[in-house]
């Protein structure tokens, strides 16, 4: 599938690319460019969200920008036109351009429905300038196609009527409300329209206030005097649900009963990762507690000393655990494997790629350190703290995310002892680890503080038995406890 189109007017019309190795949509969190700049080939023109990670596209060719076709915060199917470029270096677009008669934006759109994938192939041989161009197949389901005119509940009909009015904003940005990105997601989420909001923020800015505001009065005004003939009307369970005659909802902490979030991007990505693999891979998790005194010692000693090759690098707990899990791999090869249904096999790796869970504001992530099996602790240390930063940043790219083989989640960052954490898809065994604290412990004989985690292992039963996972959560623990273990084992 090309991503540029070029019509006989000059103008040349960048298409979503398929920026997930696959995937079938993205939303467009940030624009960079507006109607009149002058864009030049490579420049970053916007940012993406898919299933998987944010990204940032950048034009293939010079020119002014003509037209941007959907506004930030709209989900967009891959090869959708989503600017407009003049590669002539026309003039600026008028102030009030037309809106594409064809742009979903426009046209209220249903829930996502299956639609059939483009049937254009990829030439071969093509070097595209982005990542990963054309649809491949698979279980994801499309968006209804552009200019089918459906149903849709009032809130999204709203929320189609601000994307227009963004759109317009671009050229006459005078009359467009203003309201910071976040604050103009939770009007569309609500249905609040924003032109209606009267702001209260510095230079009438609205805030989130003026849009709790804008919806609170519509819950706490129900008449109790209508309450009453609507339970008695249902059956019996739902008149014990329904609120009695004498109930008026009294207004919440932040002035708003619920609010409703769209599931889309990461957030559903992970939803049917996590319920495809409970509901397929059968579980059995294991605990551990063990005394890691002598291993967070190992561990301040690594961060003063200049003799390991460590300087400057992040040194910390993890670090050695990640080391313990992968000494404990290599003596139980057979955990580092998938399990292949359609074949029916068991696919043994030769190589460990390690995941690390980690949280963003945009959901749950798991990238992995490619072969890491293969690196030295600085190495590792280094690998480790660019997956860290990247993660934070909201950088990770979906290649880093494809490709695990077992992971590790921290769960004790949040204080919390242990859980039973959910295989990452494709996997056969995952590591949580609790926090790590004072405890009295008895050591050489005697009650002493200590310092004890709780060690967590789930794994895919089909292919691992209660033996070996015993045997390498085993492993792992006796690494951390006597970390000079490290040597002999590794």
């Amino acid at each position: 599938m090309t991503t540029m189109t070029e019509t006989a007017s000059g103008l040349r019309e960048f298409k979503m690319p398929d920026v997930g190795e696959g995937l079938t949509e993205a939303e467009i969190l940030k624009w960079y460019v507006k109607p009149g700049d002058t864009v030049t080939d490579g420049q970053v023109v916007c940012e993406v969200e898919t299933a998987k990670a944010a990204v940032e596209l950048p034009i293939p060719y010079d020119g002014v920008v003509h037209e941007l076709r959907f506004a930030e915060g709209t989900t967009v199917d891959v090869g959708q036109v989503i600017i407009a470029v003049d590669v002539a270096g026309g003039a600026a677009p008028a102030a009030t351009p037309k809106a594409p008669a064809s742009a979903p934006a426009a046209t209220p759109e249903t829930p996502e429905t299956p639609a059939p994938v483009a049937a254009e192939p990829e030439p071969e041989g093509r070097k595209p300038v982005l990542v990963g161009y054309g649809v491949a197949v698979s279980s994801t389901k499309r968006r209804p196609r552009r200019g089918v005119p459906v149903q849709q509940p009032e809130a999204a009909a709203a929320a189609a009527e601000a994307i227009q009015s963004e759109l317009n904003g671009h050229a006459a940005p005078t009359a467009r409300p203003l309201a910071k990105p976040p604050v103009r997601k939770l009007a569309k989420d609500l249905g609040v329209d924003l032109a209606a909001v009267t702001p209260s923020g510095p230079d009438g800015i609205i805030t989130r206030e003026d849009v709790h505001a804008a919806v609170a009065p519509a819950p706490v005004q129900e008449p109790a005097a209508t309450a009453a003939p609507q339970a008695a009307v249902g059956a019996p369970a739902a008149a014990q649900a329904a609120p009695s005659a004498s109930y008026a909802p009294s207004a919440s902490y932040d002035g708003v009963r619920e609010t409703r979030v769209p599931v889309k991007g990461v957030r559903k990505a992970t939803a049917a990762a996590v319920a495809g693999s409970a509901f397929t891979a059968p579980h059995v998790t294991e605990f551990v507690t063990v005394d890691v005194t002598r291993t967070m010692k190992l561990v301040e000693e690594l961060k003063r000393s200049d003799e390991y090759g460590l300087q400057g690098l992040r040194v910390n707990p993890l670090l050695l655990i990640s080391k313990a899990l992968l000494v404990a791999i290599r003596r139980n090869p057979d955990i580092n494997a998938s399990w292949d249904e359609a074949n029916q096999e068991i696919v043994q790796k030769h190589y460990v790629n390690l995941g690390i869970a980690a949280a963003t504001p945009r959901g749950l992530i798991v990238p992995n350190i490619k072969d890491a099996h293969a690196k030295t602790l600085p190495q590792l240390a280094e690998a480790l703290g660019q997956l860290v930063a990247t993660a934070r940043e909201g950088r990770t790219s979906p290649a880093a995310m494809q490709g695990g083989t077992v992971t590790i989640t921290n769960v004790g960052v949040f204080g919390v002892d242990t859980g039973t954490p959910i295989l990452n898809p494709g996997e056969s065994a995952i590591l949580a680890v609790g926090s790590i604290k004072l405890q009295p412990w008895v050591h050489k004989g005697k009650v002493k503080a200590r310092q004890v985690t709780t060690l967590a292992l789930s794994f895919d039963h089909r292919l691992v038995d209660g033996e070996l996972g015993s045997k390498v959560l085993a492993d792992v623990a006796a690494v951390l406890e006597q970390p000079k273990r490290l040597i002999t084992w590794g």
